[in-house]
């Protein structure tokens, strides 16, 4: 039976993906930081609370920085696929995905202010999820 797609092509087709999600982490990351950088002068100028401006300025870089962290995860899980799954490429990525996991767990606590599963506990209402018939006390 012959391949409707040869399996050089797919190769090609999924590094192009891999490699156009790594050009929009970086575009994230740049156009996140200058957005961040703006909000963040324009309060300076008219604000008198640098410590809240400066906080506000620091969340929208770790915002921006989540971000790109999440889609570099996922190009590098499309990039593995692409390269032949061998046990070393496969330690490489879970060394990858647990060292990025650490940074977006990082970050989130960071923006939050508090470890995630500690949003109720600080008065910040249920999500949607959490609001359901099943989760009825």
């Amino acid at each position: 039976m012959q391949q409707l797609i040869p399996d050089a092509d797919v190769h090609v087709w999924l590094r192009s993906i891999s490699l156009l999600i790594e050009v929009a982490a970086v575009g994230v990351l740049v156009l996140g930081a200058m957005v961040a950088s703006f909000l963040f002068l324009r309060e300076v100028a008219t604000r008198d609370d640098f410590d809240t401006t400066f906080h506000r300025y620091r969340t929208g870089l770790a915002r921006s920085l989540l971000l790109a962290v999440e889609l570099l995860v996922a190009a590098d899980l499309i990039g593995t696929v692409v390269v032949e799954p061998t046990i070393d490429n496969l330690a490489v990525l879970g060394l990858i995905v647990l060292i990025r996991t650490f940074l977006s767990f990082s970050l989130e606590i960071e923006i939050e202010g508090r470890l995630p599963w500690r949003r109720r506990e600080a008065g910040k209402a249920p999500s949607v999820k959490e609001t359901g018939p099943e989760n009825e006390q």
